[in-house]
């Protein structure tokens, strides 16, 4: 593989990140990868780079965007005040997966909260995607609870 280089996303890279996202059957429901940029990427990308405890992430080879996530810092009272990292909206480009790539993203993003003093890393993933279940579980990852959404 070339090498990787895993940097905060900036406003130019939203394309190829909105295009990540919507490169799925459930992101071709719910993103808009048209062009101009629908303005609530945009406005989203500038109020996560405003909260020290948000970071959209790409991955980066030879200046290509070919993968991305959302790591989020989140402090709590339970467990007796521990901060958890959340990991979100992984994507990685068709091209690319089964490479290492999204291993190699997971593990920086874990560094990336160890580094922050979490003492807990954790995710939600769509009931229907079970390749992705066993990527997370063969990278030591427990589903040990159920989550719950609601739309609004």
């Amino acid at each position: 593989m070339s090498e990787v280089t895993f940097r905060p996303a900036q406003a130019g890279d939203l394309p190829a990140i909105i295009a990540l996202l919507a490169d799925d059957i459930f992101g071709q429901k719910r993103e808009d990868a048209s062009s101009p940029l629908n303005p609530n990427y945009v406005r989203a990308l500038q109020e996560i780079d405003a909260d020290p405890n948000q970071v959209q992430v790409v991955a980066t080879m030879n200046g290509e965007v070919v993968g991305t996530l959302q790591l989020t810092f989140i402090p709590g009272l339970a467990h007796g005040g521990a901060w958890r990292g959340q990991i979100e909206g992984v994507r990685i480009a068709t091209a690319h997966r089964g490479s290492g790539l999204g291993q190699r993203m997971f593990e920086w993003a874990i560094t990336q909260c160890r580094t922050r003093g979490c003492s807990l890393v954790q995710l939600t993933t769509d009931k229907e995607r079970p390749d992705a279940h066993r990527f997370y579980e063969r990278i030591g990852f427990v589903g040990s609870h159920i989550g719950y959404k609601l739309a609004l």
